[in-house]
């Protein structure tokens, strides 16, 4: 099957990795056991030499994890998380969720806590019904969670209770209680957690062996945690006039799910234990408040839809999601309709159709016609792009991108497809220019320094290729990678007498800390 040809801001969609139901169960234990763990459920049998990649916990006199060692520790994470195939790379659905997120921070601000750290929220392409935080503000929903959600409000109060955890600073307070001991759990969790890809029974025993009692202590932390993120979680919903009656919708349903299947409990309720006592107490808050319903946006259709795709892009994936957009067709209501012609669009873009693509777009376009705001949706003119793309209309790419661009200014996936757009019509000169503003900008954007060493290399200009390539490497946290880089750069014929200069000052400072590193991997082993 040929690779897919719709992107979404340069998305990218790679094999599915299903872990049987015995193994789903452990490393979702795993995950409940340590919220700053979820990084290594991606960790692959290669990567088996776990502690010389655990970060520096900082202080371990501190009776907590200090903000700063406690972002550092998020960002160490997130590098491992994005280089993971199951890591959905996703713009439209990334811009989605985190259009979601801030605009609950935005209305209630003191969820951002003493930190006061920015906020990413990011998909996992996942079956099973979970999220998790990870320190400084780093959250992740589960693909399986957000199509199993009923209502826009039932998806907020997850990411809502997320947040809860970060703002009430959950991890740090965990760790700082545990200080270096914590390294023998997370190395033990580590172990569990790739053992369980091959065998649940080894994983078992790891786990058991490596936590003992400690795991009935994170646990105890772990349920009084939930109360203060509900409570957290509870106000930022009122705050932002999301149905806060949403939450114990969310939570009742998969209590059901698990009465009725005993053996199958889903794990946002492993890894986030539901009490009697913690629905009624929201009840009780939920009883105080005047009702007020919220109608869910288009977005939320639109999403749901494309989450479908990303979650399976099988054959038998695309039959079946097709299957399921034409029976939502049957239903004719209006946002149903809209969105099954939208996800019968990434079908068919997915089979390689541009003609049915534009066709089913244009139709989701011209149903939601009555109401400007929804006709000019951020997801439709991200995927018309995809389709020129397809159809290779480049220069028409280009210019819908830029328009967009201009209209969505909080979407930065078109930034991106502009500038694929560009370097697709052979608008190198173009391109270069707007990515080096772009750059200027928005320095810590890998994707943005990969583009500019793309559009570097059209112009056949070696030694600023492999500096932009060095910058990407070393943002994705792979310093050796972009050492070796600099080492091409300082090689390449064309290289000024400036570029020298900023590659001797790069290697002076990626080497002190590449030293760095493997001192604490030293004293970690």
């Amino acid at each position: 099957m040929k690779a897919a040809p719709w992107k979404g801001y340069h998305s990218t969609v790679k094999t599915q990795y299903l872990p049987s139901p015995h193994q789903s169960a452990w490393l979702s234990t795993v995950c409940g056991l340590f919220f700053c763990l979820a990084s290594i459920l991606f960790a692959t049998p290669a990567r088996a030499q776990f502690r010389s990649d655990l970060p520096n916990l900082g202080d371990t006199e501190r009776g907590d994890l200090s903000p700063r060692a406690e972002r550092r520790l998020g960002e160490s994470i997130m590098h491992k998380i994005r280089r993971d195939p199951d890591y959905l790379d996703d713009a439209p659905l990334s811009d989605y969720l985190n259009r979601i997120g801030n605009s609950m921070l935005a209305k209630y601000p003191e969820a951002r806590g003493e930190t006061g750290n920015d906020f990413e929220f990011f998909a996992v392409r996942d079956l099973t019904l979970n999220a998790f935080a990870l320190p400084g503000g780093y959250i992740a929903i589960h693909s399986g969670l957000i199509l199993s959600t009923q209502s826009e409000s039932e998806l907020a109060s997850v990411i809502a209770h997320e947040i809860g955890h970060v703002a009430q600073r959950h991890i740090a307070r965990m760790m700082g209680q545990q200080k270096q001991d914590m390294l023998i759990p997370l190395a033990a969790v580590a172990a569990a957690a790739l053992a369980a890809r091959s065998s649940p029974d080894a994983a078992q025993a790891l786990l058991a062996g490596g936590l003992g009692a400690s795991a009935q202590r994170q646990l105890n932390f772990s349920r009084e945690a939930e109360r203060e993120a509900d409570r957290i979680g509870f106000q930022i919903l009122g705050s932002s006039g999301y149905d806060p009656s949403g939450m114990t919708v969310f939570f009742g349903r998969m209590q059901t799910a698990t009465r009725a299947y005993s053996d199958a409990t889903p794990a946002y309720l492993r890894t986030h234990p539901m009490t009697t006592e913690r629905i009624a107490d929201i009840q009780a808050r939920i009883r105080e408040m005047r009702y007020r319903q919220r109608a869910d946006s288009l977005d939320y259709h639109l999403i749901r839809a494309r989450v479908r795709l990303l979650q399976d892009h099988s054959t038998h994936g695309l039959i079946e999601a097709e299957r399921a957009f034409k029976e939502q067709l049957a239903l004719k209501l209006r946002m149903q309709t809209i969105s099954a012609r939208y996800g019968l669009a990434l079908v068919a873009l997915q089979r390689g159709d541009h003609v049915a693509a534009r066709k089913q777009l244009q139709q989701a376009r011209k149903d939601a016609k009555d109401q400007q705001t929804l006709s000019k949706n951020p997801l439709f003119a991200s995927t018309s792009i995809d389709v020129h793309m397809a159809a290779r209309n480049f220069s028409e790419a280009a210019k819908e991108a830029n328009h967009a661009r201009h209209t969505f200014t909080l979407s930065r996936g078109f930034v991106y497809q502009y500038a694929d757009a560009l370097l697709a019509a052979d608008h190198s000169n173009e391109a270069t220019n707007f990515l080096r503003d772009q750059v200027q900008q928005y320095r810590a954007e890998p994707k943005l320094h990969r583009q500019l060493a793309k559009a570097y290399s059209a112009q056949d200009k070696r030694a600023l290729m492999h500096l932009a390539l060095a910058e990407a490497y070393e943002l994705s946290g792979s310093l050796p990678a972009a050492l070796e880089q600099l080492s091409l750069a300082r090689q390449a014929p064309d290289a000024t007498y400036y570029e020298h200069s900023v590659i001797d000052a790069r290697e002076r400072e990626w080497q002190a800390r590449r030293r760095e590193q493997l001192k604490q991997s030293n004293k970690q082993k």
